[in-house]
């Protein structure tokens, strides 16, 4: 077993809707980012290169590198879910908190489930998502922003196991992405 933690924000700027867990929410404000800034993601993405000891999000995808402007965070998901089944482990769960006072993340919360689910070619009953406020404290508490953290349970499949983890859509979608950033 292996677990693996992380954590992202990103400030409110001009926009009309923010991407969080791979959902487009009607939203006052955008969030800055070089990709789409979705925080739900991002940190989940750590948590599970944390786990496989394979760097951060930041090594994989760095923002100064302009192949990932305003690429949609669900192809970093797609790409640490591959790291996850080409180092042969399996997801068991994955437990996400949203800090922020808006948008209001609960009905939007089965979609990200969903949605982060079939990325990472499990059931949606192991992932979780969570929201809370910081009591109008700090930055989030201010409206200046939004943070994730995540918490990720990985566990060796087993080597008798010739069934390859993951969706057929996951392995597809993960043949098809050309998204290892270290290969010129």
């Amino acid at each position: 077993m292996r677990i693996g933690q992380g954590f992202d924000v990103h400030a409110f700027g001009p926009g009309n809707h923010v991407v969080l867990g791979g959902v487009s929410i009607p939203h006052s404000h955008g969030l800055v980012a070089h990709s789409d800034g979705d925080v739900v993601i991002h940190a989940l993405c750590d948590a599970i290169l944390g786990a496989l000891a394979l760097g951060d999000i930041g090594h994989h995808f760095p923002p100064s590198d302009a192949r990932w402007k305003d690429v949609g965070s669900q192809h970093f998901l797609l790409h640490c879910a591959g790291l996850m089944i080409e180092n042969g482990y399996l997801l068991v769960n994955a437990d996400l908190t949203v800090v922020c006072e808006s948008p209001k993340i609960g009905p939007h919360a089965e979609s990200m489930r969903r949605n982060l689910a079939a990325g990472l070619g499990c059931r949606i009953g192991d992932i979780s998502i969570k929201a809370t406020t910081t009591e109008q404290l700090g930055f989030c508490g201010r409206k200046e922003g939004i943070a994730a953290m995540a918490v990720v349970l990985l566990q060796r499949r087993p080597a008798s196991s010739t069934e390859t983890p993951g969706n057929p859509e996951l392995q597809s979608l993960i043949a098809q992405l050309d998204l290892d950033p270290l290969n010129e």
